[in-house]
């Protein structure tokens, strides 16, 4: 590469130098040449300090890192032949994982004769849906997995909130109007 365009540590644009020329420049300023664009003609390259560059990105991805926040899958395993008070104790078990911020995961499961009547494994879903509708969205709905039926929820945002408020509010003015 006998010609390259060169970038000053500013950003601004110095102009086509010979490679030779543009090395001792940098040389001289104390930092490195990088090539940015070695596939444009002539190559683009540019004047940086390349090891306090590599220490930013990396500090940046660290942070990036720490922000991130993995998705936990917290699990609550019922039966068909639950006391409601279990019922109510397994569901404040789960509202508190999902006030944590963790999603859900509710199992019912069927033990020989029971997996005749999936009905009533529905119903504990679909109740223990509609106690924890407050803080929970359904993610998948009630189905079968094997010999348990499964259903997946998730915590509320925010966002999700508001518009669900809206909504029932139109429906209760529709009515009003009757």
């Amino acid at each position: 590469m006998p010609e390259v365009r060169l970038i000053d540590e500013d950003g601004t644009h110095i102009g086509i130098l010979r490679t030779r020329d543009a090395l001792e420049m940098a040389r001289e300023r104390g930092l490195d040449l990088v090539e940015v664009q070695p596939n444009a003609v002539p190559p683009v390259c540019r004047l940086m300090d390349y090891g306090k560059y590599r220490y930013e990105e990396s500090r940046r991805e660290r942070e990036s890192r720490k922000r991130q926040k993995a998705v936990v899958v917290k699990e609550v395993r019922l039966r068909p032949k639950i006391d409601d008070h279990d019922l109510a104790t397994k569901g404040r078990q789960a509202y508190r994982f999902l006030q944590s911020g963790d999603k859900v995961k509710i199992s019912v499961l069927f033990r020989g004769r029971e997996i005749a009547h999936q009905d009533i494994g529905q119903g504990l879903l679909e109740q223990l849906a509609e106690q924890l509708s407050p803080v929970a969205v359904v993610d998948q709905p009630p189905h079968m997995e094997g010999r348990s039926m499964v259903m997946l929820l998730s915590p509320k945002t925010p966002a999700a909130d508001r518009s669900e408020a809206a909504q029932p509010a139109t429906d209760e003015s529709a009515e009003a109007g009757q």
